[in-house]
């Protein structure tokens, strides 16, 4: 009897035992299913022609920029203008004391009319002579000598004559007048200052409009250039633009008028320069600028946005939704950077779908409840971001500067 209840309890435990694992075995599933679904912004991968970019680093330059130097030495004793300037070519800018030349002017018109004098003298000397020897009154000989006597001061009177005339020309160089228009530099002397003849920068004025802006390219850049200008140039020709050093571009297009005719031996670069307006004078020689070059075309070119894109072990890979509605890590081949976007050269088709947000640990097989938004949406672009100067801000630069080049108030 006992025996019996024993073994009955011992079969109840096994029973309750094996209802409690079947029970849990069987919720699993059930809690499984029940997961939710991680919520996540996907888009199509984008495929079109897509223009392509390069940008290098650069300055600008004036076109024009001229040393005004005194051809003369002296003292400054008149001063038209101020640095920064803005002057016309043959305006008045300084004057250096001309008392010594005037005296040297005079020094040479005296020796110019002695000079004359003499010459006069001989030639009367001569006129008697030939006719002394008609009447066989002299020698010959004496009239030879004094045809000479004639030369020699003939000789003297334009020596004499050159003396007043370099002397003039060092007067009329006392006065020093602008040789260009354009903006003058901060570097100009004072008034007392000396100055030498040839040595002396009595200021720098240079042209702002245009302006360039100068780079240097690589030897494949350069070859890649001349491959779009051969090629493309009829329907997708190069475009320059400069972006300053507060990161906005400038408003103007320019273009390239200036390439170096060899490379440099040390760094196996090629300077280029761009010739851009700069009517409002608001770009100046020595500022910065990112010089960028637009005009080739990748046709049909598959693009993915750049915050897909993650990296692990040196690999780059993107997350797909899968046709069951999964995530699927696809690695991908990156190629050039284009606004908010990457050329891709393998690992996805035009055809896929991927995850534009909602990346934050997420792995692979993770049933996905996806949002499809536009490139528009998310505030993709091929284009870099730059803030664009203003075109009132040029206008107003010009109209409160009634000297500046292209001022049409002036």
């Amino acid at each position: 009897m006992f025996f019996s209840k024993r073994k009955f309890l011992t079969a109840a435990f096994i029973a309750a035992f094996s209802a409690t694992i079947f029970t849990g075995c069987g919720e699993q599933p059930k809690q499984q299913a029940q997961a939710p679904k991680q919520q996540v912004k996907v888009m199509k991968v984008v495929q079109r022609d897509t223009p392509l970019s390069s940008e290098y680093a650069g300055h600008l330059v004036g076109t024009d920029e001229i040393k005004v130097q005194s051809k003369i030495s002296g003292n400054v004793v008149e001063k038209h203008v101020v640095g920064g300037q803005f002057v016309e070519a043959g305006q008045l800018l300084f004057k250096i004391d001309d008392r010594q030349y005037q005296s040297q002017v005079m020094a040479a018109r005296a020796t110019l009319a002695e000079a004359e004098v003499n010459l006069r003298n001989a030639q009367i000397d001569l006129q008697r002579n030939e006719m002394l020897l008609k009447e066989n009154a002299i020698a010959e000989q004496t009239v030879t000598t004094q045809a000479a006597l004639v030369k020699a001061r003939e000789a003297a009177c334009e020596a004499a004559a050159a003396q007043v005339k370099l002397a003039m020309e060092n007067l009329a160089d006392t006065e020093i007048y602008a040789p260009m228009s354009g903006q003058l530099g901060v570097d100009d002397v004072a008034v007392g200052a000396f100055v030498g003849a040839g040595s002396t920068t009595l200021v720098t004025i240079g042209s702002l409009d245009p302006i360039f802006a100068q780079f240097s390219i690589s030897e494949n850049e350069y070859l890649k250039f001349m491959t779009i200008q051969s090629s493309q140039a009829q329907h997708n020709p190069i475009h320059v633009t400069i972006t300053l050093s507060d990161g906005r571009e400038y408003p103007f297009e320019g273009q390239i008028v200036e390439t170096d005719r060899e490379l440099a031996n040390n760094t196996g670069s090629l300077i280029m320069k761009a010739i851009f307006p700069n009517h409002g004078g608001v770009l100046m020689p020595g500022m910065f600028a990112r010089v960028k070059m637009s005009g080739e075309v990748i046709p049909n070119a598959i693009l993915v946005p750049q915050r897909a894109v993650q990296q692990l072990l040196g690999k780059s890979f993107v997350m797909c939704v899968g046709p069951d509605g999964k995530s699927v890590a696809k690695t991908v081949e990156l190629g050039t950077q284009v606004g908010s976007y990457y050329i891709v050269t393998g690992g996805v088709t035009p055809q896929d779908t991927i995850v534009v947000e909602g990346l934050t640990n997420l792995r692979e097989g993770v049933d996905l409840a996806a949002t499809e938004v536009t490139a528009g949406e998310m505030g993709f672009t091929l284009a870099n971001v730059t803030t664009p100067y203003q075109t009132d801000t040029i206008s107003n630069a010009t109209s409160n500067n009634p000297n500046a080049p292209g001022n049409l108030n002036k």
